[in-house]
């Protein structure tokens, strides 16, 4: 049976309530104020539905600049899909050892997302619209490996043979062992020389990133850029076309112009 005696609220809860509800009452116009305004942002709205990789998030853009301009010429990147597209059509379409299935114009290789994410340095807008490093990482193992095989198809310079001793032991499977060392793999693969490749094919012109003196490319590393630019293109390739595709862009397009085969 329920109890008619009234609840009893002591002093100090009985201010509480008040002083609660003053300040509620008091906070509701800001909320009425904030809700009129709501459909006024709506063309914000349409930004947040671009993806990552074209747009810098708004959660992570600050409201104002701390530091002040940089002294030197503004740095611009490229915003077209278009040259994006010819440059993945000359250096990944048409490989001559890609199979029959898989040929054709390398702006087909990539989906839309991977081919910007495969050329944007983490460098570019501080990493907040995804950056190739992982896809670097696995790249380059996938051409150190083409490397060290080719280095072992390739003959063996006069003087790294051996002296015809008959006690040593031979085999044609061994006869390119001795060009397989740490040194000769990072003679071929030097940022240098594949820097150099990558212009031919126009990366130079469509990879994201922000050197710390524009005014200045070399010093800022354009060249590490690069090579690290080719290393996640190729890991791009292998993890959407596969290994067999990937390892025969590396041979056709990396390699080969290296003297490699």
């Amino acid at each position: 049976m329920a109890s008619s005696r009234t609840p009893f609220t002591c002093a100090n809860c009985a201010r509480s309530i008040r002083t609660a509800s003053t300040k509620r009452s008091a906070v509701r116009p800001f909320s009425v104020c904030a809700a009129s305004s709501a459909p006024e942002s709506t063309p914000s709205t349409s930004n947040d539905q671009l993806p990552r990789w074209r747009q810098t998030p708004r959660a992570m853009t600050m409201p104002f600049r701390l530091r002040p301009q940089p002294k030197q010429p503004v740095w611009r990147v490229n915003t077209e899909q278009e040259p994006l597209d010819a440059m993945y059509d000359s250096f990944v379409g048409r490989a001559s050892d890609v199979s029959k299935a898989d040929a054709g114009r390398g702006r087909e290789m990539l989906t839309e997302e991977v081919k910007w994410l495969a050329i944007t340095h983490k460098s570019f807008d501080h990493g907040r619209q995804g950056f190739n490093d992982r896809l670097a990482f696995l790249g380059k193992r996938i051409v150190d490996l083409q490397t060290s095989l080719a280095l072992i198809r390739a003959p063996t310079p006069p003087h790294l043979e051996t002296s015809s001793n008959n006690q040593v032991f031979r085999h044609p499977a061994l006869e390119g062992l001795e060009n397989v060392t740490a040194f000769t793999k990072a003679q071929v693969l030097s940022v240098e020389r594949l820097a150099k490749i990558a212009r031919t094919y126009g990366v130079d012109k469509v990879v994201r990133w922000k050197p710390r003196k524009s005014d200045n490319l070399q010093s800022s590393g354009i060249e590490t850029v690069l090579a690290h630019t080719m290393y996640a293109i190729i890991g791009a390739l292998s993890l959407q076309r596969g290994g067999e595709v990937a390892a025969s862009v590396t041979r056709e397009r990396i390699l080969r112009p290296l003297g490699l085969k």
